[in-house]
């Protein structure tokens, strides 16, 4: 992706990688899952990948670490999901355009609609973790191929 980046953009490529997990990140994980806030994915996620960035990817992507993740749960609270607002979710990313990614008890991940987490409204972007993850893939292929990323 990055070898045409700045030919095609017309300028230089920021950070973009996948940053494997260290012992730090790791033992986030398992706090994340002694809370019973966080479904197995995410937890088997964030034992091997400690955070995602990719900043040139159309607005940008960005998964947070396990510490970044237990940062905001600490500071705001769980997103409060699900008709009722009785789930809490996880805030487990964010797009350059200031929306975050929020991952359900039982696996979904919603994208919110602004960028508050105040009473926020939200839209189902994907089934599980799995799914997002997929979805994020195809964004990237989509960009290497078009310079066109799709949206998440």
């Amino acid at each position: 992706m990055t070898d045409e980046f700045e030919h095609r953009q017309g300028y230089p490529a920021g950070t973009n990688s996948v940053r494997e997990a260290d012992q730090d990140d790791q033992a986030a994980a398992e706090v994340l899952a002694r809370m019973n806030l966080a479904p197995v994915d995410l937890v088997t996620f964030y034992h091997r990948v400690g955070s995602m960035t990719w900043e040139d990817v159309g607005n940008g992507y960005f998964i947070h670490s396990a510490t970044d993740v237990l940062v905001m749960l600490n500071e705001y609270g769980a997103v409060e999901l699900g008709v009722d607002r009785n789930e809490g979710g996880l805030v487990i990313g964010s797009n350059g355009g200031g929306l975050s990614y929020v991952l359900a008890p039982a696996g979904a991940v919603y994208r919110t609609r602004t960028a508050s987490l105040d009473e926020p409204e939200l839209d189902k972007v994907a089934d599980d973790l799995r799914h997002f993850l997929e979805l994020l893939e195809q964004s990237l292929d989509q960009f290497v191929t078009n310079g066109r990323s799709g949206r998440v």
